[in-house]
C-alpha cells in the first residue's frame, strides 16, 4: 500500500499545530515553534487571507489522516463503516481509528510515535491474542491481549522498553502488565478517551457536501 514519505514536520505546518508524529522529539524540538507558516512559497498578501468553511472541514479531515498515518481511501473506508454503526458517526469514526492494533500499541507505549508502532506491527513482532499479526489497520475488541513475539523479546529494543515504559501512562481504555509487556483492551474506547483533539462533527460535514 502507498505511503506518505515526505518530510513529516510539513503537516504539522499544514494543520498549523503539533500533530506529535514523531513523539518526544516534538516536544524538544519542533520545527512549528521556528516555521509556523505553512510549506510552500509565502507571498505578500494585502489582506489577511481566512479559511472558507469547506477549507476548514478539509483542514480538519486531513489531520485526522496525518495524526493515524493512514490514505484517503483508508481513511474513507473508516468512514463508511462509522455511517453503518449506530449512534453519531462522527464519534464512531474517532473510536475506529482508535481502535486500529498500530494505535493501540502506541497507547500502551511500545512505541514513542504511532509510525514507529505501525513498523513494528508490519515486522513481525506484536502478536494479537497469541498470534502474530503484520496488519497496522486490524481493528482491536474488547477482551484482546496485545503482547510481543517471543523472538523480538530478545532484541536490544524490547530491553530498553522494559526499562523506559515504567514511566510512560497508558491510556485508560487498555490496561498492562509492564513485567511482561502485554497489554489487554480493558474496554472499546469512548470519545472521551480520545486524547488527539479532533472534530468528528467537522469531518462528517465535509463527507456530507
Amino acid at each position: 500500500m502507498a505511503r506518505y514519505t515526505g518530510a513529516t514536520c510539513r503537516l504539522c505546518r499544514r494543520s498549523a499545530e503539533k500533530l506529535m508524529l514523531k513523539g518526544g522529539k516534538c516536544i524538544a524540538n519542533c520545527i512549528l515553534d521556528k516555521r509556523p507558516k505553512p510549506p510552500g512559497q509565502q507571498f505578500r498578501q494585502h489582506r489577511r487571507s481566512r479559511l472558507s468553511e469547506r477549507g476548514i472541514q478539509l483542514r480538519e479531515k486531513q489531520k485526522a489522516r496525518y495524526t493515524y498515518g493512514i490514505l484517503e481511501r483508508q481513511f474513507r473506508r473508516l468512514f463508511a463503516e462509522a455511517e453503518r454503526q449506530s449512534g453519531i458517526t462522527g464519534e464512531n469514526l474517532l473510536v475506529l481509528l482508535e481502535r486500529r492494533l498500530d494505535n493501540a500499541v502506541y497507547r500502551l507505549g511500545f512505541a514513542d510515535s504511532r509510525s514507529q508502532a505501525r513498523q513494528l506491527v508490519k515486522h513481525g513482532h506484536i502478536m494479537l491474542n497469541g498470534r502474530k499479526t503484520d496488519i497496522p489497520s486490524c481493528i482491536v475488541k474488547e477482551g484482546d491481549t496485545i503482547s510481543w513475539k517471543e523472538t523480538s523479546t530478545k532484541s536490544e529494543y524490547y530491553k530498553q522498553l522494559v526499562e523506559s515504559i515504567k514511566g510512560k501512562a497508558v491510556s485508560s481504555w487498555l490496561s498492562l502488565d509492564k513485567e511482561n509487556l502485554v497489554g489487554q483492551v480493558s474496554s472499546l474506547p469512548t470519545p472521551d478517551d480520545i486524547e488527539t483533539k479532533i472534530d468528528g462533527k467537522t469531518i462528517v460535514e465535509y463527507y456530507s457536501r
